[in-house]
Parts: C-alpha cells; structure tokens; sequence
C-alpha cells in the first residue's frame, strides 16, 4: 500500500453536487492508497436515478446502493504488468443520506467507499465471513494511513 503504483483515473461528476467538495487531488489520493497494483479506473459520481437504473440492470436490485465496482478484468489471467481496470459507481444522494445517518462527514464516507470500491475492483470482495474480515481489516488499515476513523467501529 505504500509504494506508489501506475494509476490512470479518469473522475467523472454525471451529478455535479460533490464535485467541490470531493476535488480530484483528493479522489486520486485515495484511490492510490487503495491499490496494490497498477490500474487504470474511472470514478463517477451518478444521481439516485442513475445508480437505481444501473443496480438494477447489472444486480437485479431495484434501489440506488452506495457503490457499485465494474471489474472488467478480474478473474482473468492477466500479465504481472496488465493494470486493474474497472469503473466505480458512487452514487451522490445514497453517499450524503448514509454519511448523516452514520454520524460521519461527508468526506469520512466517501473516502470509504472510494477505499471499497478500488479493494473489489482488485478482487476483493465479502460473500462470506472471511473475506468480509479481511476486506474490512484492509479498509480500516488503508483508511487510518488517510487519517480516518474506523469506518466500522
């Protein structure tokens, strides 16, 4: 996590509310002290409609769910030298109504769900127990070298 790795990110705000408050330099810091490898990623910012539609059409949940990771080259088996590639799908109004829910700013959330979000675009992920810890032990890890309070205490 320390060393820097090769990071192309694009940011893209389809909902421009969090666009001064969630600035690129800030977005990319996180993103970098998430990745474990190379990658290449673009993270977008969508309104309630836009994440229910894709949730619904790539999950078959029918509701807006805070974020949503297009891996698009997980699984395979890629050269040591191939980078991450993946999409991260935050949506704006599900991020704002959990971080006042959770008592936590604006900024504590989104960089945990920039932080899940860049661990399950690199594979990680919590269908069961384990992972579930040892995805949670990274993010609180990644996160208190950001500064952060564990998101799950």
């Amino acid at each position: 996590m320390s060393e820097k790795n090769k990071l192309s990110l694009s940011v893209q705000f389809a909902d421009e509310r969090l666009a001064a408050a969630l600035p690129r330099p800030r977005l990319r810091r996180w993103v970098q002290a998430a990745l474990f490898a190379p990658a290449e990623l673009t993270i977008r910012f969508v309104d309630a409609a836009e994440g229910r539609a894709l949730n619904q059409a790539y999950r078959g949940k029918d509701y807006a769910t805070n974020v949503l990771t297009f891996a698009y080259n997980e699984g395979e088996d890629i050269a040591d030298d191939e980078p991450t590639r993946a999409d991260i799908i935050l949506c704006s109004d599900v991020l704002e109504t959990e971080a006042k829910e959770q008592g936590k700013t604006l900024e504590e959330h989104a960089a945990h769900l920039v932080v899940h979000g860049v661990l399950h675009a690199q594979g990680y992920d919590h269908m069961d127990e384990d992972e579930a810890n040892e995805m949670e032990a990274l993010e609180t890890e990644i996160l208190a070298g950001l500064g952060f309070a564990d998101p799950y205490a």
